[in-house]
């Protein structure tokens, strides 16, 4: 939480001017904060998640004020119209979040081994698109980590590697976002120029003039504005 705080101050932001809160999974990487967020006075936001990930995090004795929805559901926070849909990931029920307000689109996806074609349906259209480049192939291969994890990163649930970014950007990708993230890059596995280079040549192909940022692990990006 008092990462969260430092983050927050950083883009002017403070946790008393957060409307919401939304989960895409119960994996500690995304919510090892979040019984303290919710145990928080300084936080009065609600916590979205979908009904199956709820009972999966460990409240501890808080009674979080819980906004459970099915996933695939649409709902709407405050002008925000907010579009959940499945991924493909080894988690209980994880998903990804499209946001529209006053004609503005923004794609949220991380966390998925391959790109079905419900998601690729879901981020048409998107002004702002962030997606998952977690792993190099070859960097991951030779990695440290264990055979068996590697096995699950490279998974049909595990996460997408540069090269599946690549193929999506080339054959798939509408073309219409000024601004594409990569983010959810692996520290051991991964380097952002490699990331960045897949996307850019990609792009590049293409014809496409989409601004390409690479989100790293220790400090907020910029804000985007519209």
């Amino acid at each position: 939480m008092k990462e969260l705080g430092r983050r927050l101050a950083l883009i002017g932001e403070d946790f008393d001017r957060i409307d919401a809160i939304l989960i895409t999974h119960e994996h500690s990487d995304h919510v090892s904060g979040l019984p303290v967020l919710a145990r928080s006075k300084k936080v009065r936001a609600p916590i979205y998640m979908t009904r199956l990930t709820a009972p999966a995090i460990d409240w501890g004795e808080c009674e979080p004020r819980l906004e459970r929805f099915q996933a695939g559901a649409s709902f709407s926070i405050g002008d925000i119209e907010v579009n959940s849909f499945s991924l493909p990931h080894d988690a209980l029920d994880p998903v990804g979040y499209c946001f529209e307000a006053h004609g503005v689109r923004i794609g949220v996806v991380t966390d998925l081994g391959y790109i079905p074609a419900s998601v690729k349906y879901h981020l048409r259209r998107t002004d702002l698109l962030l997606l998952e480049a977690n792993h190099d192939l070859d960097m991951l291969k030779v990695g440290p980590y264990p055979w068996s994890v590697k096995q699950r990163v490279m998974s049909r649930v595990g996460h997408l590697s540069n090269l599946v970014v690549s193929e999506y950007l080339t054959e798939d990708f509408d073309g219409d976002g000024t601004h594409l993230i990569l983010g959810h890059l692996s520290e051991q596995n991964n380097h952002p120029e490699i990331a960045r280079m897949f996307a850019a040549q990609a792009l590049e192909g293409r014809g496409l003039r989409t601004r390409l940022t690479i989100a790293g692990q220790h400090s907020p990006s910029e804000v985007f504005q519209f």
